[in-house]
């Protein structure tokens, strides 16, 4: 028997897309002795390990094939994923949905998240020590040592704070034989991004109307002596009122509306 019936959020999917979006579109200027500007140019990033690109840049160092692969390159990968008891929450912590409701006007809610680590690389190739240090430069400012960027990641559930922090960054010169061999730099910086996993959906009723009866005496006094009921006031107009006299049926109030809370105490049941 599975542990629920099927349902998937996108959350690892929507999590990769987020790193990648942070290194988009990162730019490098190359200039001539004088300081005159000759090269402006985007800085290409894929889903790749460094070795897939080195590879290509290997196998066709002239690129006559015509891929349209060249350095500097950035190429990231998710490299590990971790449980992290240090967040965990109560399991049973429900976390309610906004504008979704139910046919029968409940709300529906998901459980709060599980918190995992993924462990993310970020590769910058490039020819020249000068281009990958260009693009070095603009990343490291604003770690310090984490980026923290408010998400959506479920439909219905309110945007949460998603730290990716900066662990560590290497350095490699690789190549092989001798000086006339392809020469490729390479930074490796490595992070940690803090998620959260969700679960399935799930629906729960929405308690509109409270009806408390006191007894004293019990047991042998076993009739109610005090009525005690309180539900949602809103007028016609859709204005909250705390007189019950005024307000519409409570049936009719829905969660999100503008409502206030109505009282009675009696001394004979009141209607439902």
């Amino acid at each position: 028997m599975g542990i629920a019936n099927y349902f998937y959020n996108s959350t690892l999917r929507k999590y990769v897309a987020l790193f990648g979006t942070y290194f988009n579109q990162m730019k490098i200027q190359r200039a001539d002795n004088d300081g005159t500007l000759i090269q402006d140019m985007i800085v290409p990033i894929s889903y790749a390990p460094f070795q897939k690109i080195l590879a290509r840049v290997t196998q066709d160092p002239n690129f006559l094939k015509g891929v349209a692969i060249n350095l500097p390159r950035m190429s990231f990968e998710m490299t590990n994923m971790t449980y992290d008891p240090e967040r965990k929450v109560a399991p049973t912590r429900k976390v309610r949905k906004t504008g979704v409701d139910t046919e029968g006007g409940g709300r529906r809610f998901v459980y709060a998240g599980v918190p995992y680590n993924l462990d993310f690389s970020l590769y910058i190739m490039a020819k020249y020590n000068e281009d990958a240090v260009k693009i070095l430069e603009q990343i490291l400012p604003f770690f310090n040592p984490e980026f923290t960027s408010t998400v959506r990641l479920i439909d219905g559930l309110e945007p949460m704070d998603i730290p990716l922090i900066l662990n560590d960054t290497t350095f490699e010169d690789l190549y092989e034989g001798d000086f006339e061999e392809r020469r490729s730099v390479l930074y490796t910086l490595n992070f940690t991004m803090k998620g959260w996993f969700f679960g399935p959906e799930r629906d729960k009723a929405v308690i509109k109307f409270i009806d408390v009866r006191y007894a004293t005496d019990t047991p042998s006094n076993t009739s109610f002596e005090e009525f005690y009921s309180v539900s949602p006031g809103m007028t016609a107009n859709n204005e909250p009122t705390t007189d019950r006299a005024l307000s519409i049926d409570y049936s009719l109030i829905e969660f999100d509306d503008n409502w206030d809370y109505t009282e009675e105490i009696a001394n004979t049941a009141p209607s439902v």
